[in-house]
């Protein structure tokens, strides 16, 4: 026993109700506890516990220096623990200056862990707008490249459009002149191959430019890419396929430059009785032998 105790047996029992922070709980029944000491003997509580209180204002700049060098987790929570078995003997010794004064001091701690813990849910939530940001940013750059990609596109295949258009009117010429004239003379063979040589370069010409041809006999009637001049009775192609090509029809990436020209098919016709509405509406038949 220490110095200045006497039998609990001839002593009023003191309680202590304390207020309890949420960084700990300590059971009901340790705060109703019978006093092993002496009530005056309350103000020599241990050493070690005085030399903490005397120390507080020296510790806590080592707990703020502790969270700005990045070992924050370290040093906080060793003070704390030791500081929660400061408060148990505080409480056991039945001493209410020292609960008032560590309580004090833990609730400057949760203080402090409530600050740290908004600051950093402000961070994550400036992080996570800063990336919202970002990804709306890059969707809008995006956006944005496409727009001008098919504006881009769209002004050069227009432009295309108007000088390839004017040339079309070359093609046709070149193809009624291959159907028309029959060279029969060394002279005039020369020269139909020299106009051939120059319709091939032409030809080429217009590929590297995606220049293509429509497609037509064997393909059902399309009235987006051919322009029917007739329909006709074959034995050959079943009802709206196209039976011959009249003129060629072009293509720019897709689109329709000129539609074909074509002879449409209504059927073998033996079920039927020819209708003399449907024959040529004035254009003139031409073969449809001419060179794809």
């Amino acid at each position: 026993m220490m110095a200045g105790a006497v039998s609990c047996w001839n002593h009023q029992f003191k309680t202590l109700e304390l207020k309890f922070t949420p960084l700990f709980t300590i059971p009901q029944n340790s705060l109703r506890r019978r006093c092993k000491f002496n009530p005056n003997s309350a103000v020599g509580f241990r050493p070690s516990f005085k030399s903490f209180l005397r120390s507080k204002h020296s510790q806590e700049p080592q707990i703020h220096e502790s969270k700005s060098d990045g070992k924050a987790g370290q040093r906080p929570l060793l003070d704390l623990k030791a500081l929660v078995g400061m408060y148990k003997e505080a409480v056991y010794d039945n001493n209410e200056e020292a609960v008032s004064e560590i309580e004090a001091m833990l609730q400057k701690l949760e203080s402090e862990k409530i600050e740290l813990v908004q600051k950093v849910a402000s961070l994550s939530a400036e992080i996570a707008s800063g990336k919202e940001r970002s990804v709306r940013l890059q969707a809008d750059f995006e956006n944005h490249r496409k727009q001008s990609e098919k504006k881009q596109l769209r002004l050069t295949t227009n432009a295309q459009e108007e000088v390839i258009g004017s040339l079309l009117t070359i093609v046709d010429k070149f193809e009624k002149a291959k159907q028309q004239v029959r060279p029969e003379t060394e002279k005039g063979k020369k020269i139909d191959t020299s106009y051939q040589g120059i319709y091939k370069q032409f030809v080429e010409i217009m590929r590297s430019l995606n220049v293509s041809v429509v497609e037509t006999v064997g393909k059902p009637f399309d009235p987006l890419f051919h322009e029917a001049v007739s329909r006709e009775e074959s034995q050959q192609f079943k009802e709206g396929i196209v039976m011959e090509e009249i003129q060629r029809g072009f293509l720019l990436r897709g689109r329709v430059l000129k539609p074909a020209l074509v002879k449409v098919s209504k059927g073998s016709g033996l079920k039927k009785v020819p209708n003399t509405q449907d024959e040529a509406i004035g254009h003139p038949t031409v073969s449809s032998g001419a060179d794809k």
